[in-house]
């Protein structure tokens, strides 16, 4: 297929209505039916929780549509091996490609964390340097970006401000990075909450109709194999599309 063989109306239609699927329906539904085009999902959880899986699960939609992918894995979680047996199983190794579209980010806070040399305040710079590459990406080039990132125990107190091991009364789990480094008004963040081993809740901490956290939407899951999936529950129902 040749990109430059189409017409900007073309390439404008394509990009207004493109959306990144997965397998994983309760997923898809707190994105409001997808990832869309020039956005960002942060995908954040406990180690075992499938994060990569579901990274990969953008990778075949991508490639479905014929889009290039760039994946850049931070902690080498992720081996090409692995990344191929995914599009043979879904028959997508003989694909033409387009215009690169979606770009992984997997264990994005790998460098940033904690050892000799790194500041807070170069840690900072550094990360508003990648809130201004990611901006650009999806403004300007219309790119969508997937995120994976550890999770790390922030202190509280009792009226919920910061604290320190001395003050703190409580400890919550956060994403790593926090979201300073995101741009608020294209950012999805999605929280995996394992209940059971085999069993949880995507819970979305912000979008970009509603970056403050004040609505909270949650979707329950189950374990199939290493994948999420819908819960026995909603497999009994049939599934709206865009609900």
């Amino acid at each position: 297929m040749n990109p430059l063989g189409r017409s900007a109306a073309e390439f404008i239609s394509i990009s207004i209505n493109k959306r990144f699927f997965t397998s994983c329906v309760p997923l898809d539904r707190l994105l409001g039916d997808g990832l869309p085009s020039g956005h960002i999902l942060e995908l954040s959880g406990p180690p075992g929780t499938a994060k990569e899986a579901l990274a990969a699960e953008f990778v075949s939609s991508a490639v479905s549509l014929n889009d290039q992918v760039l994946f850049v894995d931070m902690q080498n979680m992720t081996s090409p091996a692995s990344l191929g047996l995914e599009l043979c199983s879904k028959n997508l190794v003989d694909t033409d490609f387009d215009l690169t579209r979606l770009v992984i980010l997997n264990s994005i806070w790998f460098p940033f964390r904690t050892f000799p040399g790194l500041t807070q305040s170069r840690r900072a710079i550094l990360l508003a340097r990648v809130k201004q590459v990611l901006a650009r990406l999806c403004s300007s080039r219309d790119i969508s970006v997937v995120i994976t990132t550890q999770l790390a125990t922030k202190l509280l107190t009792p009226d919920g401000s910061p604290a320190s091991f001395d003050t703190g009364s409580r400890a919550v789990l956060v994403p790593q990075l926090g979201s300073d480094y995101l741009p608020p008004h294209r950012s999805f963040r999605v929280l995996i909450v394992p209940e059971t081993r085999t069993s949880g809740v995507l819970r979305l901490l912000s979008s970009p109709s509603c970056d403050d956290g004040s609505t909270i939407s949650e979707e329950s899951y189950e374990m199939e194999g290493n994948r999420i999936g819908i819960c026995e529950s909603e497999r009994r129902a049939p599934i709206v599309p865009g609900r």
